[in-house]
């Protein structure tokens, strides 16, 4: 500290809180090298006490200097002093991230998201609907991650037929290559069989590229092909692992938390989580109200080196108590399934399916199926699974969506769950295409409210056609049911008009409800006219009345549970008008 004469300041000065440069007042003229001088005093003014006092002072000061350990001391409290500024500043900005962004402290995921490169997307499984939204949403540029709980090649009896409306979604998406390399087969109608008559029904295919026709393959290869066409796009990763819960903040789905191949949990997170897990979904309840029927149950089997009455043609036989049906999977296999009504079946272990197989269905076969058909079942490798039934029960909720099977099922009888599958997917990629941004929740959520009105048109019609012709083409003891199975076959029989068009509507070619009603009702009046000819009868004319009742009670609640606006006025919904959000577009 400077030194201060006794007899100009006998006690310390204060500590002071300003201080300025001391220049002599006969001093401010002088040269450079004096005014250059760094030197500070007080500011508590010092009594003027003679020139030649304050010269001494002047000198005093000038002549003082600061030692070696004065100065280190204040290098170390200088350094101490910026590295504590700079690790004060580290922290403070690392707490306000972690406010802002952790989803503890009630921040945006999103921003976690996009701190850790996260996806856009989440796919939860790798079906037939999950492999073919991965592509689709990749080849958009979509940072895309696929959760699929097994990634080797599936083996189910379900999803082998791919009708033409359905291989046209497939051109649409550009994965129609899916179906080559896997010896798949082409698929042209089908013809029922019914006592010993049958009839064939060719899909109405002239005015289209000769290419369009059904395929039939191995389910497990198809998809197979599919996931290693989505591999193929950079930004699409394929994962394997269980997905166990969704991730939800205030409401909104943020992600999945998951078990890696390794047995690891795992969290992921994304702005859209799209679950597509099929039909024995563990996460369809988060996100809608299901109601699963399971009507009955198909046993399938293998036939070798059988050649079917029709070339290129799926089989339906009308037998009792439910029908039967055959197609082919690969050039040398036909698969057949056998409808059981009910969820119980007999045993498979004990022999009690094989008996059943040989007494019951086998005799009921066509001829030319007969030997093939109970081979296979001496061969023994008999599979089974319930069909399930379960309209769709959108429960919108910002940040998740539902697909497939997981989301909308109907009975497998007319092979229509891919041609939705497929559908659905085109019209959703449609949607979300101009949204350049997917991370506002509530407003993706709002305007995808219009995809479960504009899917309706093709949904609502296989659907319901599904239900309702397993339920006519299935034996019953009620006279009318009876009446009302041979007039859909006889109708069916007619050709022409009357045959195209119903199978239009089950092909995907033409995928109308009010076309779908009138065909209908068309058959019931049709075995109204059957039975009312040549003469009428008041026993006649009262079944011909409850004809048009069964007819009513089959397709009726289907209708209803599809939903009758949305299915015949989907104009009149308002989310059919929704447009994407102006602050989300490209």
């Amino acid at each position: 500290m400077l030194a201060i004469h006794p007899q100009l300041n006998p006690s310390p000065p204060p500590i002071p809180t300003r201080h300025r440069k001391y220049t002599p007042r006969n001093s401010r003229s002088s040269s450079s090298s004096s005014s250059s001088s760094s030197s500070y005093l007080s500011s508590e003014p010092i009594q003027k006490e003679g020139k030649g006092r304050i010269c001494n002072l002047e000198r005093e000061r000038r002549g003082r200097s600061i030692s070696t350990k004065e100065r280190m001391l204040m290098l170390q409290c200088l350094f101490a002093g910026i590295v504590a500024s700079l690790l004060g500043f580290l922290l403070l900005s690392k707490k306000k991230k972690q406010e802002k962004g952790s989803p503890r402290n009630g921040g945006s995921l999103e921003q976690v998201r996009g701190q850790c490169g996260g996806p856009d997307v989440i796919i939860v499984g790798a079906g037939v609907a999950g492999a073919a939204l991965a592509y689709t949403l990749g080849k958009d540029g979509r940072q895309v991650h696929v959760i699929e709980r097994d990634l080797r090649e599936p083996d189910r009896i379900v999803g082998e037929l791919l009708q033409p409306g359905g291989y046209m979604k497939l051109i649409e998406l550009g994965i129609a290559d899916c179906v080559e390399k896997i010896d798949a087969q082409r698929i042209l109608g089908y013809a029922l069989f019914k006592d010993g008559k049958d009839a064939k029904l060719t899909y109405p295919l002239e005015k289209y590229h000769s290419d369009i026709a059904g395929r039939s393959f191995h389910n497990g290869k198809f998809i197979q092909r599919m996931r290693e066409k989505a591999a193929t796009i950079s930004n699409v990763r394929l994962e394997q692992g269980t997905v166990t819960t969704l991730l939800e903040d205030n409401g909104v789905v943020k992600g999945v938390s998951y078990k890696n191949e390794a047995g690891e949990l795992r969290k992921t997170y994304a702005p859209l989580t799209i679950v597509c897990d099929g039909c024995f979904s563990n996460l369809r309840r988060s996100l809608c109200t299901p109601k699963v029927d399971v009507p009955s149950c198909f046993v399938a089997l293998i036939l070798e080196n059988c050649q079917l009455p029709y070339a290129n043609h799926g089989h339906v036989v009308l037998a009792n108590p439910s029908p039967i049906l055959f197609y082919p999977i690969s050039s040398a296999e036909v698969r057949c399934l056998v409808d059981v009504p009910g969820n119980k079946l007999p045993s498979i272990t004990n022999g009690e399916m094989a008996k059943y197989l040989k007494t019951v269905v086998a005799p009921q076969l066509p001829s030319q199926l007969y030997d093939a058909f109970i081979l296979s079942v001496d061969r023994g490798n008999i599979k089974s699974m319930p069909n399930r039934s379960m309209p769709a029960s959108p429960q919108p909720t910002p940040g998740a969506l539902l697909l497939g099977d997981s989301f909308n099922m109907r009975h497998p009888l007319t092979g229509g769950g891919m041609t939705v599958a497929l559908s659905d997917i085109v019209l959703l990629r449609d949607l979300i295409n101009p949204l350049h941004d997917l991370h506002d929740a509530a407003a993706v959520c709002k305007y995808l409210e219009s995809f479960y009105t504009l899917r309706k048109p093709v949904s609502s019609t296989i659907n319901t056609l599904a239900g309702a012709l397993y339920q006519v083409f299935s034996a019953s003891s009620d006279q009318a049911r009876i009446e009302m199975r041979e007039a859909c076959f006889d109708y069916l029989s007619l050709g022409g008009v009357f045959s195209n068009g119903p199978v239009s509507l089950l092909s995907g070619l033409n995928p109308r409800p009010l076309s779908l009603v009138a065909h209908f009702f068309a058959v019931a009046l049709y075995g109204v006219g059957r039975l009312l000819l040549p003469f009428p009868s008041f026993k006649q004319l009262w079944l011909g009345l409850r004809l048009i009742s069964v007819a009513s009670s089959i397709i009726l609640p289907i209708i209803r549970a599809e939903g009758v606006r949305q299915m015949f006025f989907p104009a009149t919904v308002p989310a059919y008008y929704r447009s994407p959000p102006t602050h989300m577009n490209s």
